[in-house]
């Protein structure tokens, strides 16, 4: 099985979990290339069995650079894919102290359901979605940050899309003229 994992990082937090990703998948025998977007074409990317995309957030929603990269990517109809995301921890409110439920983070903090939107406009499938939380605008990663990579690592199936079935990997389509 091969995956191609292509990542948006600013602040570097990003980059440690593609690698934290890839060094977790190798241990399962899997092949995973790491591409920031800046050295990645969204239009001649990799033939893989899986594409993982990992954006920060910037003001609730993936940063710009990503968006743009994934409405420019050229995969088939029915490629699998994955998300993973860096995303600010959500903050205490200054005067209950209290921490904000999971509905009313999803009003303000839409990086995942953006991406999803991009990539399932595409004609892509989703297999698996998470998040890893930074303690900052520029980091570090929460506490605890390698067991999440872990926990989204055992919920890739290890045999999608060409992978042990005799079918070639998901190429990559041409652009159009």
């Amino acid at each position: 099985m091969k995956i191609e994992y292509v990542h948006a990082s600013k602040f570097g937090n990003g980059a440690l979990v593609a690698e934290e990703f890839r060094r977790q998948m190798a241990a399962k025998g899997v092949t995973v290339g790491v591409h920031h977007i800046r050295e990645a074409r969204p239009d001649r990317l990799p033939t893989a069995d899986l594409y993982v995309f990992s954006s920060p957030g910037r003001m609730g929603k993936p940063i710009g650079g990503m968006r743009r990269f994934l409405k420019k990517m050229r995969l088939s109809a029915g490629t699998r894919y994955a998300i993973l995301t860096t995303e600010m921890a959500p903050q205490p409110d200054r005067k209950t102290g209290q921490i904000p439920t999971e509905e009313e983070q999803a009003r303000w903090q839409r990086v995942r359901p953006i991406m999803n939107e991009l990539l399932r406009g595409a004609g892509l499938v989703k297999v698996a979605e998470d998040k890893v939380h930074v303690t900052g605008l520029k980091g570090p990663l929460e506490g605890g940050w390698q067991e999440k990579v872990a926990a989204f690592v055992a919920r890739i199936p290890l045999e999608v899309q060409g992978a042990d079935n005799g079918h070639e990997p998901t190429r990559a389509v041409p652009p159009t003229r």
